[in-house]
């Protein structure tokens, strides 16, 4: 799988080219399946929310930027559905667009409904990752963004995709919680290696290998 790690979507035209790289061809020829869940498991989530981000009424572009097709992916009801037919579906998206929201509530989805295990076999997929979307790839979180402890880990742990974790939304203007020196604690307390992303910044990821797309602000932290 090829991974589009951003704290935003898709927000400048750097951000947009490793897109197209990514997926081989104009997005306008491009399937795409769109991945609300993580919505619902924040406190501040709500049905107009997973309803805004479909319909790309938001200000983090996924779901508007033009797909030949978009369907919508909604986990929690995967595992009434046959296995069968719900991998059809995934298989035959050209990219996955994940919501942000709780990252952990979408980790126990993602391997409640198979979606994780099935992963590794989605060798041609794009995955773009917003916010929660993106850090679910990580092995932890760290303890600023749990919402909710998930029943079964009980802990920070993700999906570990990837060996480094994400702080989004770097010095946002509306989240001072975010700032670089709350970056800085939160990756000292994880101890592995780690980066902030501001919203004009995303990580991708091409068979193990990592490249920041930028323009705008972001840090790596060594573990």
């Amino acid at each position: 799988m090829k991974l589009l790690l951003t704290s935003a979507g898709i927000k400048n035209p750097s951000i947009e080219r490793a897109l197209l790289a990514l997926l081989g061809k104009p997005i306008a020829e491009a399937h795409a399946l769109c991945i609300p869940t993580a919505g619902y498991g924040h406190p501040r989530g709500s049905p107009g929310g997973a309803w805004r981000f479909i319909a790309g009424q938001v200000s983090t572009p996924m779901c508007e930027l033009g797909w030949k097709s978009l369907g919508v992916l909604e986990l929690t009801a995967l595992p009434s559905i046959p296995v069968e037919r719900w991998q059809r579906w995934v298989r035959e998206a050209d990219v996955l667009l994940v919501n942000g929201g709780d990252a952990l509530y979408l980790a126990h989805w993602m391997r409640q409904s198979g979606l994780a295990d099935l992963l590794p076999a989605l060798h041609d997929t794009v995955w773009v990752g917003l916010s929660a979307g993106s850090m679910v790839m990580a092995p932890r979180v760290g303890d600023d963004f749990i919402e909710a402890r998930p029943p079964i880990t009980g802990a920070d742990v993700a999906l570990g995709v990837v060996d480094f974790s994400i702080f989004p939304h770097l010095d946002h203007p509306d989240m001072p919680e975010n700032s670089i020196a709350d970056a800085q604690r939160w990756a000292a307390r994880l101890g592995g290696p780690a980066y902030a992303i501001d919203d004009q910044t995303a990580i991708q990821v091409v068979d193990g290998t990592v490249e920041v797309v930028s323009e705008g602000r972001w840090r790596h932290f060594g573990g």
